[in-house]
Protein backbone atom coordinates (compact mmCIF):
# COMPACT_ATOMS: atom_id res chain seq x y z
CA UNK A 1 0.00 0.00 0.00
CA UNK A 2 2.87 2.07 0.30
CA UNK A 3 3.60 2.69 -3.25
CA UNK A 4 -0.33 3.12 -4.13
CA UNK A 5 -1.10 6.37 -5.88
CA UNK A 6 -3.59 7.44 -3.55
CA UNK A 7 -1.84 7.54 -0.82
CA UNK A 8 0.68 9.27 -2.47
CA UNK A 9 -1.96 11.67 -3.95
CA UNK A 10 -3.05 12.28 0.25
CA UNK A 11 0.50 12.65 1.58
CA UNK A 12 1.13 15.88 -0.73
CA UNK A 13 -2.26 17.30 -0.80
CA UNK A 14 -2.50 16.49 2.97
CA UNK A 15 0.77 18.33 3.45
CA UNK A 16 0.09 21.48 1.52
CA UNK A 17 -3.64 21.77 3.47
CA UNK A 18 -1.73 21.65 6.37
CA UNK A 19 0.29 24.42 5.28
CA UNK A 20 -2.90 26.76 4.28
CA UNK A 21 -4.42 26.12 7.31
CA UNK A 22 -1.69 27.12 9.64
CA UNK A 23 -1.30 30.27 7.05
CA UNK A 24 -4.86 31.22 6.88
CA UNK A 25 -4.96 30.91 10.78
CA UNK A 26 -1.60 32.77 11.23
CA UNK A 27 -0.83 35.26 8.65
CA UNK A 28 -4.72 36.63 7.75
CA UNK A 29 -3.98 40.60 7.65
CA UNK A 30 -6.42 43.39 6.94
CA UNK A 31 -4.58 43.72 3.48
CA UNK A 32 -5.69 40.23 2.59
CA UNK A 33 -9.22 40.34 3.55
CA UNK A 34 -9.51 43.65 1.50
CA UNK A 35 -8.27 41.80 -1.27
CA UNK A 36 -10.58 38.56 -1.30
CA UNK A 37 -13.85 40.27 0.08
CA UNK A 38 -13.68 39.19 3.90
CA UNK A 39 -12.66 35.30 3.35
CA UNK A 40 -10.11 33.63 4.36
CA UNK A 41 -9.16 31.90 0.87
CA UNK A 42 -6.31 30.26 2.69
CA UNK A 43 -7.90 28.68 5.26
CA UNK A 44 -10.63 27.27 3.14
CA UNK A 45 -8.45 25.88 0.58
CA UNK A 46 -6.25 24.26 3.09
CA UNK A 47 -9.42 22.51 4.85
CA UNK A 48 -10.77 21.38 1.21
CA UNK A 49 -7.57 19.92 0.29
CA UNK A 50 -7.20 18.08 3.88
CA UNK A 51 -10.90 16.87 3.57
CA UNK A 52 -10.07 15.56 -0.15
CA UNK A 53 -7.17 13.85 0.99
CA UNK A 54 -8.98 12.18 3.96
CA UNK A 55 -11.24 10.54 0.92
CA UNK A 56 -8.22 9.37 -0.83
CA UNK A 57 -6.99 7.63 2.46
CA UNK A 58 -10.46 6.42 3.34
CA UNK A 59 -10.31 5.16 -0.27
CA UNK A 60 -7.02 3.52 -0.07
CA UNK A 61 -7.87 1.58 3.36
CA UNK A 62 -11.24 0.33 2.35
CA UNK A 63 -10.57 -1.25 -1.25
CA UNK A 64 -7.02 -1.83 -1.42
CA UNK A 65 -5.18 -2.99 -3.97
CA UNK A 66 -5.38 -6.57 -4.69
CA UNK A 67 -2.32 -8.34 -6.91
CA UNK A 68 -3.50 -11.43 -7.97
CA UNK A 69 -1.48 -14.49 -8.07
CA UNK A 70 1.18 -15.44 -10.43
CA UNK A 71 1.10 -18.77 -11.81
CA UNK A 72 4.52 -20.18 -12.45
CA UNK A 73 4.35 -22.16 -16.12
CA UNK A 74 7.53 -24.94 -15.66
CA UNK A 75 9.66 -24.96 -18.77
CA UNK A 76 9.83 -28.00 -20.44
CA UNK A 77 12.89 -28.99 -22.19
CA UNK A 78 11.54 -28.85 -25.91
CA UNK A 79 10.75 -25.34 -25.55
CA UNK A 80 14.07 -23.91 -24.30
CA UNK A 81 16.54 -22.28 -27.21
CA UNK A 82 19.82 -22.82 -27.47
Amino acid sequence: MLFDIRTIVAGLLGSYGVVLIVMGLVDYTADQQAKTGDVNVNLWAGIGMAVVALAFLAWALLRPVRVPPTTDIPKSDEDSVE
